[in-house]
């Protein structure tokens, strides 16, 4: 299905007041095409319906005439510039932008991203992995002592578990040879 025939179903969508289904096919649109601005200003504004103004300043961000009040929003909710280039969803390098504001907003967030790393963000924002945490930072690989004590715990349960199905099933093979 084209881009426009996908429109064309969201904007049946919200006619018929299936805003969570117009939201979901909009979504799919931007991860379908991460550059094409249309479908995240449409986002955006499903977002207003919602008043969520920290995700219509998402979708936005990337927009000329954005709001700034959504804009302040999306930068508290996403606090750090690698949780904002994440957040963004961009895919590919800046270069595919289609306004040269759109460009220097990600070239923006890519170099503040690099700042907060301390390191050099490649230009390609699909080859950008942050931590599970979104920050960029590395992980602490130690394991903390609540780790290792839940890890103990589930390990001897298992154990119990096992062991009182080997004594059920003992118990099971004697009662069938009495």
């Amino acid at each position: 299905m084209t881009l426009m025939d996908t429109l064309a179903r969201v904007d049946a969508d919200l006619a018929a007041g299936r805003i969570p289904v117009a939201r979901q096919r909009l979504r799919s649109l931007v991860t379908t095409y991460p550059q094409d601005l249309l479908p995240r200003r449409r986002l955006a504004e499903v977002y207003r319906l919602y008043g969520d103004p920290a995700e219509a300043g998402r979708w936005t961000y990337l927009e000329a005439d954005r709001d700034p009040a959504e804009t302040a929003a999306f930068e508290a909710r996403y606090s750090t510039p690698p949780k904002r280039m994440v957040a963004l969803a961009w895919g590919g390098p800046e270069s595919l932008a289609t306004t040269d504001f759109a460009a220097a907003q990600l070239a923006a967030v890519r170099e503040a991203c690099a700042a907060h790393l301390g390191r050099p963000v490649d230009q390609d924002w699909a080859a950008f992995t942050p931590d599970r945490d979104g920050d960029g930072e590395p992980q602490d690989e130690r394991r903390t002592l609540t780790d290792r004590l839940i890890g103990i715990g589930m390990g001897l349960m298992v154990l119990g578990f096992f062991a009182v199905w080997v004594f059920g099933f003992v118990a099971f093979v004697r009662w069938l040879w009495r």
